[in-house]
């Protein structure tokens, strides 16, 4: 469980990009969630980052501060 820290800012990043594009790829662009594929777009850059971007972005933040976390505490 060391990649859940609901304290860290980086980790809340992560999970935001992950989630965004997640999101990306579910939600359809027509029908009764268009408004919330609306908010999703906006929130990626509206075509600037593809979903799966989004995705690796978010785990590779997720864990490079658990990596920075263990190389300052000397951890291996």
């Amino acid at each position: 469980m060391r990649y859940i820290r609901p304290t860290s800012i980086t980790w809340w990043a992560g999970l935001l990009a992950m989630f965004t594009g997640i999101a990306s790829v579910t939600l359809p662009a027509t029908g009764p969630l268009t408004e919330l594929s609306r908010l999703v777009a906006l929130m990626a850059g509206t075509g600037d980052a593809s979903p799966a971007g989004l995705i690796f972005l978010g785990l590779g933040l997720i864990g490079l501060r658990d990596r920075l976390e263990r190389g300052f505490r000397g951890d291996r």
